[in-house]
């Protein structure tokens, strides 16, 4: 990969005046001037530091996020040591720090940006900040990506009137574009799209970028003015820039990539940025801040959460009970009907990936959980990797915690912002009615478990979704049922108490109290109500975060009724919500078949059953 930077590079001079020296005059305007004059080579105050900014900053930023770069027609470069130019950086910029605040004194006439045409491939030319181009040089620009299809361009825009940018527009694949700064106490201007010169360029490929904040579509990260004005906003947004460019080569969400470059920005100093694993560090930190608000997100009033995580397994026997051939394409197509289902930000706050979903893309390239994260919905993602054999017993625990760490700092980079972890305890009962299964051993350890997994995913910025499920899939009466799952919600918070998970920043997936699948007299919905709300209520603390309830192989229908009857014995403590599957894929998966040209059909039967939920939270 080769990325070129087209830019100045430009040497910032930092003045700090001695107090002595100092000759402020106050005109009829009241604006002070400083009687000045000095050899731009030469000059004779007390302190003096320099710093590289423009395209010097720019290609800092992303060899230090291991990125390949250069700068054009210039063998500038950064090392450990520090920025190591072998040609002059003719271009100064001086700012004068005192008492009265900032000057900056630019050079009167800006060196042209030059540009040689490749003569090997290249990956990514990035217009920088700093960049002045010149009629020819915009042409030599044009030239070669007429020719060369495979090279995106990237475009930082001061000036959205700047002619000079026009014929550049129609290569662009991403263009940040400067904001005006209101001036003091006042209003932010309106951004008049209509007189820019890309008016006509689609929205989902325009970074905005200003003093209060960092913009792409719905997804914002605030900025601290003083810190910017304490780098300058030469040094601070050419970072801005050259970090969330970064991020999306890395295949970082775009959340992600302006959370980086706030980190990076609110971090460096005027002599270096932040290096990738340092960098990462700082912002799975500042994300811990955010895990009781993601929470809080995921929990909203009126909005339930999807459950789209179905293993490579379980998807395998669904399409296999229709006939649908178990392919990538078909997998996709059938994920992609949910997702993509009109005005499904109304009624769902997050949906839960397979790790091979999270990794897709839908039809206009976004990743899944940019997808997503831009309507408004939180992506998660399962992290458990299935059941195992627990050793000298009929029963399961459930794996995947010797690599979670790993995973779980991935998934962060990849926009996902909360996991599930399941665990399933099936009820045996002896001919007296004894509870067999699941065990005190059994329960015990995988709770243990789930506790770890939920730390570890606070550890690395993710809220935990818990699930130890009392499996429906039995033939035991609804006091069985209310007796295993009152032990198991003991264990799991105790559990989680000594690992120290913050309960503010979790939340339980959890069965309904009801007799098994197989038990000869099914439990009503107000017998499944009422045993399930006093269950809750005894054995699960208050602080929690809140209750997403699973459909565990109920019919739709049933999935329903029953949670509106669970609803019906509030109020709670906590937010209770669904998280269904089946309950809410079944249906469109029958009216989709494994072809496509019934998709309109799927997706109206799931937006009916995912309404006819939403319809029960808000009654």
């Amino acid at each position: 990969m080769n990325i070129l930077i087209v830019g100045n590079v430009v040497k910032d001079v930092y003045l700090d005046l001695d107090s002595h020296t100092e000759s402020l005059e106050t005109d009829n305007n009241g604006t002070d001037w400083l009687n000045l004059s000095f050899d731009a080579t030469e000059h004779h105050f007390k302190e003096r530091t320099s710093n590289y900014g423009g395209a010097a900053i720019s290609l800092e930023v992303l060899q230090k996020m291991g990125l390949p770069a250069m700068i054009a027609d210039s063998d500038f470069h950064f090392e450990e040591t520090g920025p190591a130019p072998t040609s002059t950086a003719e271009n100064h910029r001086y700012i004068l720090t005192s008492k009265h605040g900032t000057t900056y004194f630019t050079p009167s006439v800006a060196m042209p940006s030059t540009f040689t045409t490749p003569t090997t491939p290249v990956d990514y030319i990035f217009i920088d900040r700093s960049a002045n181009l010149s009629e020819s040089a915009t042409d030599r620009i044009n030239g070669y990506l007429n020719f060369s299809h495979d090279t995106k361009l990237i475009l930082y825009v001061k000036d959205p009137t700047d002619t000079r940018f026009a014929g550049l527009i129609r290569h662009a694949n991403l263009i940040f574009l400067e904001k005006p700064t209101p001036k003091p106490g006042s209003p932010e201007p309106p951004f008049r799209r209509s007189r820019s010169i890309f008016a006509n360029f689609p929205e989902d490929r325009i970074i905005t970028i200003s003093e209060s904040g960092l913009g792409y579509g719905p997804i914002h990260e605030s900025l601290s003015i003083s810190r910017i004005n304490t780098l300058t906003h030469l040094s601070a947004y050419s970072i801005i820039a050259a970090t969330i460019l970064a991020g999306f080569i890395l295949g970082k969400t775009v959340e992600y990539s302006l959370k980086m470059a706030r980190v990076n920005v609110e971090n460096s100093t005027l002599s270096s940025t932040l290096t990738y694993p340092d960098l990462e560090d700082l912002v799975l930190h500042a994300s811990r801040d955010d895990l009781e608000q993601i929470a809080n997100d995921l929990m909203a009033s009126g909005k339930g959460i999807l459950a789209a995580d179905e293993s490579g397994g379980s998807i395998e026997k669904k399409f296999a009970a229709l006939g649908i051939a178990d392919t990538f394409e078909n997998r996709h197509a059938y994920r992609d009907i949910f997702f993509s289902t009109p005005h499904i930000e109304d009624s769902l706050s997050g949906v839960i990936l397979f790790d091979e979903t999270a990794r897709d893309h839908a039809v206009d390239g976004q990743t899944y959980p940019d997808f997503l994260s831009i309507r408004g919905i939180i992506p998660g993602i399962k992290v458990d990797q299935g059941l195992a054999p627990l050793e000298g017993t009929t029963e399961t625990y459930t794996k995947g915690l010797e690599d979670l760490p790993v995973r779980l700092r991935e998934y962060y980079g990849m926009g996902l912002r909360f996991a599930k972890w399941r665990a399933a305890f099936h009820i045996t009962l002896s001919s007296t009615g004894e509870i067999l299964t699941p065990t005190d051993a059994a329960i015990q350890e995988n709770c243990r478990r789930l506790a770890e997994y939920a730390k570890d995913c606070q550890v690395f910025g993710l809220v935990p979704i818990v699930e130890p499920e009392v499996v429906y899939d039995g033939d035991y009466p609804l006091d069985a049922c209310a007796a295993a799952s009152s032990v198991v919600l003991d264990n799991i918070f105790e559990a989680l108490k000594a690992y120290g998970v913050n309960l503010r920043a979790c939340i339980l997936k959890t069965n309904m109290v009801m007799a098994g699948k197989q038990y000869f007299e099914p439990s009503t919905p107000d017998e499944v109500g009422r045993a399930t709300a006093k269950i809750l209520v005894e054995h699960v603390p208050a602080e929690l975060a809140g209750i997403v309830f699973l459909s565990g192989g109920q019919t739709p229908e049933q999935a329903t009724e029953n949670l509106a009857a669970i609803l019906k014995n509030g109020p709670f403590p906590w937010p209770i919500t669904f998280s269904f599957a089946r309950a809410l894929q079944d249906p469109a998966l029958y009216a989709w078949n494994g072809d496509n040209d019934n998709r309109l059909a799927a997706s109206q039967a799931f937006l009916n059953r995912l309404q006819a939920n939403i319809d029960v939270l808000r009654q």
